[in-house]
């Protein structure tokens, strides 16, 4: 039972599957205990049996790490579903393209639909058990259209489990800095609205956001991700080591190495503390 006046927080490493050096970063901060959740990217080619065997290991000896579908609709990667479409030389389109034709209604839901229950199969036949949550790369849940078929598979096949809105629960002046995140606060207002009409449980707080660009100071941008975080909110990070794969799929590659050492530092736990929050 958490103390009365400490939050407890899901603090998700996204991407598990995108490379070998993401995951070994992943399940080594798992295992020291510096995270409780992370999302698994089943499109992957590094989600091999070996690496998804290793994940549920941890799980089986840390019952409350959360294992979620990381579900992915956009480039570099493909669809598990054969007729997935449109697509771009075999591959999802990217994020522009995807988000564009999502809002101007431009997508097919009844293939979203199959490629995601696609995807939930390939997580359990990879894990053996069901995600105990779904979220997005690059957050397609929340997209329109997208987000109804999330809902509607998770509402049939994944009862219990919540799903990831993208929202955070700062005040409205303090919100303007972050476009990023003003979008995904617009998207994750209807997103919420649909997700308790089909009875599908949700975070109620998000951070995580930030320009990922070579001079960002995680360390220095942390603690404004716990400010007004409520109990149950959701922190997303990105923690890796670096390799061949992780430069050929994802721009973000360094700064992983330095989310990884924020987490895996003495500072981290001690920052926890001071802001009465807990991961267990």
């Amino acid at each position: 039972m958490t103390p009365m006046g400490v939050r407890r927080i899901v603090l998700c490493a996204d991407d598990y599957g995108l490379s070998p050096g993401v995951n070994a970063a992943i399940r080594s901060l798992i295992a020291r205990g510096r995270l409780n959740a992370t999302s698994a990217m089943v499109v992957a080619r590094a989600l091999t049996q070996t690496e998804a065997a290793a994940l549920a290991a941890l799980k089986r000896e840390t019952p409350r790490l959360q294992i979620g579908l990381h579900f992915t609709l956009t480039a570099p990667f493909a669809p598990l579903t054969a007729g997935y479409a449109p697509l771009d030389s075999g591959a999802f389109l990217p994020l522009a393209a995807t988000l564009g034709r999502a809002i101007f209604g431009r997508l097919d839901e009844s293939k979203i639909v199959t490629e995601l229950q696609t995807q939930i199969e390939a997580f359990v036949a990879a894990f053996g058990f069901a995600p105990d949550y779904v979220d997005g790369h690059q957050h397609v849940q929340v997209f329109p259209q997208v987000r109804d078929a999330v809902l509607a598979v998770m509402r049939d096949a994944l009862p219990g489990a919540w799903v990831r809105q993208c929202g955070r629960a700062t005040p409205l002046w303090a919100r303007f800095g972050d476009r990023k995140a003003l979008l995904l606060d617009r998207l994750s207002a209807g997103f919420r609205k649909r997700s308790a009409a089909a009875g599908v449980p949700f975070n109620p707080g998000f951070a995580g956001t930030y320009a990922f660009r070579g001079a960002a100071d995680f360390s220095g941008l942390f603690p404004r991700f716990l400010d007004g975080l409520p109990d149950g909110g959701v922190v997303m990070c990105h923690p890796g080591f670096v390799d061949d794969a992780l430069k050929a799929l994802d721009p973000l590659t360094d700064l992983r190495e330095r989310e990884y050492e924020f987490f895996a530092s003495d500072a981290f736990p001690a920052l926890l503390h001071q802001n009465r929050v807990t991961l267990s």
